[in-house]
């Protein structure tokens, strides 16, 4: 697998770090547009997927969410470090057990998920695993499912009522 040495970063600005070349450089020869990053700050450490986006000016953008700041503890003046690896993950982020567990025992909506492209199919997944109670991962996953079903793609309408 992959992986950088860890190296050290700042915010560049209130959602994001510049990642230089010189540490991801074998993820850009092997056009690595998904990675896993583990970012560790004092004694806290997160794990998190992200996309290499290339700026104009040669240098590389991973967006930092300001719950993933909070998380780890940093400010925008803080020097934390950054290990880059290879996203072996199927879907570019990892699926909760709920979501996981709806689909397989749904084999339309999973056919019907699987077909979706990878952005959408990313969302989904973000929108379930964001709610933290099991049970409602688990109600929100069979409505999913269910819109799934009945020919919905939106992504901001998978999750509502209809």
């Amino acid at each position: 697998m992959l992986k950088s040495l860890p190296f050290e970063v700042t915010l560049a600005d209130k959602y994001s770090v510049i990642l230089t070349e010189e540490p991801i450089i074998d993820f850009i020869k092997n056009n690595h547009k998904r990675v896993k990053v583990i970012a560790s700050f004092e004694n806290q450490q997160i794990e998190f997927y992200a996309a290499l986006k290339k700026e104009k000016t040669g240098l590389f953008r991973i967006y930092f969410s300001k719950a993933k700041q909070k998380e780890l503890g940093v400010f925008p003046n803080d020097y934390f470090k950054l290990q880059i690896l290879e996203d072996t993950s199927k879907y570019g982020v990892e699926m909760s057990e709920e979501l996981e567990a709806v689909l397989l025992s749904d084999y339309d909506a999973f056919q019907i998920f699987e077909h979706l492209t990878p952005g959408k199919q990313r969302t989904i997944i973000y929108a379930i695993s964001r709610y933290k109670a099991s049970q409602t991962r688990i109600d929100k996953s069979i409505l999913l499912t269910e819109n799934l079903k009945r020919g919905i793609k939106d992504p901001k309408l998978l999750l509502k009522i209809n």
